[in-house]
Formats: structure tokens, C-alpha cells, sequence
């Protein structure tokens, strides 16, 4: 793996990452405005099952995009 490509995948897991926490954080937001109340536990298990499925669905989409911004 030579520079830009190493430039690229750091690139690519800050970018997919946040994006992944940010649809944690408006899934944990929903939780507590929607008026139903849910336990600890409802809560953490879905914010786990959602940050892994949205870093499931945003890998194959930012990666390349990075990657082609990156290395020109």
C-alpha cells in the first residue's frame, strides 16, 4: 500500500465514521422526542445495531469516492 493509498482509507474511516455516529446520535435523538419510553437497554442496543448497519451501507460508498479524490 503506498502513501496516497494509506492517505486515503484514514480518510475514508474518519469520513464513514462520523457519518455512522451521526445517524446514532438522530436515532438516540428520536428516542427520547417521539414520546414512547424505551429502556437503557432498548436504547444501546439500537444504537449499536445502527451504527453497524450504517457502517455496513456507507463503507462501499465512501471509499471509493475518497479514494478517487484522493489519488486523482
Amino acid at each position: 500500500m503506498n502513501e496516497l493509498e494509506a492517505k486515503a482509507a484514514r480518510k475514508s474511516f474518519v469520513v464513514y465514521t462520523a457519518l455512522s455516529l451521526a445517524i446514532t446520535l438522530i436515532f438516540l435523538v428520536i428516542t427520547w422526542v417521539n414520546g414512547t419510553t424505551y429502556t437503557a437497554v432498548a436504547r444501546i442496543g439500537g444504537m449499536f445495531w445502527v451504527f453497524i448497519l450504517s457502517m455496513i451501507v456507507f463503507m462501499p460508498i465512501v471509499i471509493p469516492v475518497i479514494k478517487k479524490k484522493v489519488m486523482g
